[in-house]
């Protein structure tokens, strides 16, 4: 169940859990609390979202900030298509259907999140924008306070699964370049390249996307901070096991967090091939500075048109600032999913969780403990799921 046009009028709104973030993550989380027993918002007591005459408490609501279903999804290049999409896995209970291979990913997975929406009757209310959580007392038993742009709703515990998507990573460089410049975030396709020479900067996923475009109009230079890692052997369930321990072993420390990407290495994608066979794969060391006209190296200056920053994105959690999660090494440590400084908290799409297949293994792994914390709904028997659950 979706509720839009939430307004700012209306009492506290109490719940069991929120959950902040409809992408992949949030819909999984969502989906496990239903099975688990919590009901949706408005099935539960509630007024199904802000502006209503008060709820008794009870059950579960999404909030997500965008308009219409799709999460990140939306958002991406309507160059990118399902055949060069890096990776995909299906949401709980319910296989993508069969997509056409040139369909634009930005059409073809927000569809299949409404669709999943609509067929588990998730309380997704937007959009609503989270502006800040906070305790109510200090208590470690004190419910949360969740508070939005269009009201405060109140919960005994919080899955957090903002996601990236928010806030692209731009690395500060000397010097001042006067031509094109944007993040991956904005990249739309290679057509307002058609002819000139582009820069690409990064070493992941992204990069390689761009540069498998760009390069068939225009003429590309890619540059990376560290040389590119290349995984020529099949991505087996045990390299993926062993990449996430490591993604893992540094959220668990409270260390800023690393892409799963980063540590997987670049894979023999359609995108990767593409590239190769355009000869768009031939990288450069970071240059020293930003000019004029172009880049430079020392007192080698490469001209270039654009620039394409394909850096990456931090975690969007500022909103949790109140609740003094940081560790003082700048990240969140975690135990699991679970946030460690507070259990009453857990972070999902994040660390190691932050791919597809990834995401729904946390969403069912946060359930899990949120029930151990807050015991089942009435009438539900506690039993923990499985991995394969």
């Amino acid at each position: 169940m979706t509720v839009y046009g939430a307004t700012n009028s209306g009492p506290i709104h109490r719940v069991d859990v929120v959950v902040i973030g409809a992408g992949q993550a949030g819909l999984s989380a969502a989906y496990h609390l239903r099975r688990r027993g919590f009901a949706p918002h408005h099935e539960a007591g509630g007024d199904g979202g802000p502006g209503g005459d008060g709820d008794t408490g009870g059950g579960f609501v999404v909030l997500d900030a965008d308009d219409a279903p799709g999460g990140a999804w939306a958002h991406r290049s309507p160059s990118l298509r399902m055949a060069t999409v890096h990776g995909f896995h299906d949401l709980p209970d319910v296989e993508l259907p069969e997509p056409d291979p040139n369909a634009p990913a930005r059409e073809v997975v927000p569809g299949y999140f409404a669709a999943y929406e609509a067929q588990h009757a998730l309380p997704v209310v937007r959009p609503v924008k989270v502006l800040a959580v906070r305790s109510e007392s200090a208590r470690p038993d004190a419910r949360l306070l969740v508070e939005t742009d269009s009201g405060t709703w109140s919960a005994r515990a919080l899955i957090n699964a903002t996601g990236t998507w928010t806030r692209p990573f731009l690395p500060h460089y000397p010097g001042r370049f006067a031509g094109r410049q944007l993040h991956y975030a904005a990249y739309r396709g290679p057509e307002e390249f058609a002819g000139k020479r582009v820069l690409v900067v990064g070493g992941g996923a992204s990069a390689i996307q761009v540069l498998s475009e760009v390069a068939a109009v225009g003429e590309t230079v890619w540059v990376t901070r560290t040389p590119p890692v290349f995984h020529a052997g099949p991505f087996t369930p045990e390299y993926g096991r062993a990449v996430v321990a490591k993604v893992e072993e540094r959220v668990r420390r409270g260390l800023p967090v690393r892409s799963v990407v980063s540590v997987t290495g670049l894979g023999p994608s359609v995108a990767y091939r593409r590239a190769e066979e355009l000869g768009a794969l031939h990288r450069r060391p970071m240059f020293d500075r930003l000019t004029e006209h172009g880049v430079a190296w020392g007192s080698e200056e490469l001209g270039v048109d654009a620039i394409v920053w394909a850096t990456g994105f931090r975690p969007e959690v500022g909103h949790l600032g109140p609740l003094g999660l940081r560790s003082p090494d700048g990240g969140i440590a975690l135990t699991g999913t679970r946030a460690t400084a507070d259990p009453r908290v857990h972070l999902v799409g994040y660390g190691p969780s932050a791919s597809t297949v990834g995401a729904n293994r946390a969403g069912r792994a946060a359930v899990n403990e949120i029930v151990g914390l807050l015991g089942a709904p009435a009438g539900v028997e506690v039993v923990a799921e499985t991995a394969a659950g």
